[in-house]
């Protein structure tokens, strides 16, 4: 299977995959990675592993953007998009040519605590706030609506007493590297489909 990568700043999925394939754990190739940000560390990350990088700035012509992602993407030849903490919404001509084909991770146990706005610490703050006891982090189908397609994948990690949302933070994202590679190892073997054509 191969993997290309959507990263805005450190890629810690992205790194974590493609340690996982480095170590014979997961039979993929990391065949594109892609940075909304010049200065992205994982643009430095993918060089230094021998992954093809590439720099599409979002900003000032998000349509080109989208159609310069779509083309990247299919001349790398992949088959599946990774979001990676990649901060931008994904256009039309990308989810339209990889739909069904783009996972996310997100830092709770969605549908609760997702949407427009919620990424990082935000997340865990609202967690706290609504008095949850159990969190997690979810893999996703990624379609045109912030964390909205369908869950494919799923951890619980528990909100202790005396948390704050530091505490929770770290707790998930210790567990989000060893679900996202689960999850592509149970794709790659065939365990899993992904819905909505994938």
């Amino acid at each position: 299977m191969n993997l290309a990568f959507l990263a805005s700043n450190n890629g810690s999925s992205f790194r974590a995959i493609v340690a996982a394939i480095s170590a014979g754990d997961l039979k993929a190739r990391a065949v594109l990675a892609v940075s909304n940000r010049k200065t992205a560390p994982a643009l430095e990350f993918a060089r230094a592993h021998a992954v093809p990088a590439l720099f599409i700035p979002t900003v000032n012509d998000p349509e080109a953007a989208d159609a310069r992602l779509a083309a990247a993407l299919r001349a790398a030849g992949a088959d599946l998009v990774i979001l990676s903490g990649y901060l931008r919404r994904l256009g039309p001509v990308t989810l339209d040519a990889y739909r069904g084909r783009v996972l996310n991770i997100h830092p709770a146990l969605l549908p609760r605590h997702g949407g427009q706005g919620m990424y990082g610490r935000r997340v865990h703050e609202a967690v706290l706030a609504a008095g949850e006891r159990v969190t997690g982090a979810s893999v996703h189908v990624v379609d045109g609506e912030y964390d909205h397609g369908p869950v494919v994948a799923r951890v619980e990690v528990p909100v202790l007493a005396g948390d704050v949302a530091a505490d929770v933070e770290a707790r998930v994202m210790a567990a989000e590297p060893g679900l996202f590679i689960a999850t592509l190892q149970r794709l790659v073997a065939g365990e899993l489909r992904l819905p909505e054509g994938g």
